[in-house]
């Protein structure tokens, strides 16, 4: 079997080579995320992220306790500096900006109202919620680094997923994320040659590995062994490479989730191009949600690292070969009985007459088109509705 999968694996290239970007999808959630990040929060290995991130769990604690005996001291000016004991605590812990907003939610009180108010009415307000809490009891994340610090507040059956779990499961298939295996931080594409360079040094400008003080986000590629799955109209080959993103956050501001995808290349400000065969996963953090990350999640991602791309390159090649529409009828006919419109079926022809050079027949034609068509809607809850008809059209080449 290791044979066979080191066969399956293309050989790895030895500099820039050409991708064409205008077919696939755009997804823009890593930029988002390198756009967002402040240099504190970018590391240059998957070591360096791992030790931050375990580092602050092994300094944490939780406990449950009755949210009734929790007291709400409010000597500062400032409502996001109030302070509160807790049974079994002698010293004051102090609550971050997120548990704080936590905390507010937990009693139904807004955040953003109580953060303006003077320290004691916030304070009032809280200790009021806190006794008429009806789940009664409440889970506490605190760390002792220096002072005693509340990181998260939430329901006694929450299930958490620590940060540094998921960089290590990451590890396991990419060592340090820089050189130890094939998986690494991504190049950069060339706009002026549409050439992307895969060996492109680490800095705080390109990395794609992030931690704050409420989640972590890594993102990494296998750009060194590009795929070829056929042949663009002009003869090159259409190169593709593997890639993966994936987050979680243990104090509870989102899920652990991880998206697994083929793309064709990274812009300076990592945006993914020419994306394809997108499949994502999310575990909520709910009791049993370790236990569903440790069979579910780690295997998952485990296995789209080790697997062989042929199934994916097959699929390609039978949606090329697949004719589905001969006449300018036929065309018509296969948009609107897959759901688009007089409109839009007009604008997905001209988009593959526009691309390809030639009027769509096979269904990979189509599938093409309607990703086009798909990026130049602005409305995102739209484009995700037309490029999943993308993806549905393209299951059946499957």
């Amino acid at each position: 079997m290791a044979t066979l999968l080191q066969s399956s694996i293309p050989s790895r290239i030895s500099g820039a080579y050409g991708v064409d970007i205008s077919r696939g999808r755009n997804v823009g959630r890593v930029s988002s995320e390198w756009f967002s990040r402040p240099d504190d929060e970018k590391f240059l290995s998957l070591d360096a992220l791992y030790n931050s991130v375990r580092h602050r769990a092994a300094q944490a604690q939780t406990c449950i306790v009755e949210s009734r005996a929790v007291r709400v001291d409010a000597r500062a000016d400032n409502a996001e500096r109030l302070s509160l004991f807790i049974p079994g605590e002698e010293e004051p812990i102090a609550p971050t900006n997120w548990s704080f907003g936590q905390l507010a939610s937990l009693v139904g009180a807004p955040a953003s109202y109580l953060r303006n108010l003077p320290a004691a009415l916030a304070g009032i307000n809280l200790q009021h919620g806190l006794l008429r809490h009806r789940a009664e009891q409440v889970k506490l994340l605190k760390t002792n680094e220096g002072r005693t610090e509340l990181r998260a507040v939430t329901g006694p059956d929450y299930g958490r997923i620590w940060d540094h779990e998921l960089v290590a499961a990451v590890m396991k298939i990419a060592g340090n994320g820089v050189s130890d295996t094939r998986w690494k931080v991504p190049g950069v594409l060339d706009w002026g040659s549409m050439r992307y360079n895969p060996y492109v040094d680490v800095t705080r400008d390109t990395t794609t590995l992030y931690a704050s003080d409420r989640d972590v986000f890594l993102f990494l590629v296998d750009d060194t062994h590009p795929i070829e799955a056929g042949k663009l109209p002009n003869g090159d080959p259409d190169l593709f490479f593997r890639g993966f993103y994936c987050w979680n956050s243990e104090v509870g501001s989102k899920a652990l989730g991880i998206a697994t995808f083929y793309l064709r290349a990274v812009c300076m400000n990592r945006n993914l191009w020419g994306v394809e065969g997108f499949e994502e996963i999310s575990i909520r953090h709910s009791k049993f949600a370790a236990n569903r990350f440790a069979h579910e999640a780690a295997p998952a991602l485990e296995n789209f690292a080790d697997s062989s791309a042929m199934s994916f390159v097959e699929g390609i090649k039978t949606a090329r070969h697949r004719i589905v529409a001969r006449t300018d009828e036929d065309r018509d006919t296969f948009l609107r009985k897959n759901g688009f419109s007089k409109a839009d079926t007009a604008k997905i022809i001209q988009s593959v007459l526009a691309e390809e050079g030639h009027p769509p027949a096979s269904l990979f034609d189509f599938v093409q088109g309607i990703t086009a068509h798909a990026r130049a809607r602005s409305n995102q809850d739209a484009r995700l509705e037309v490029e999943g008809k993308a993806r549905k059209l393209f299951a059946k080449a499957h």
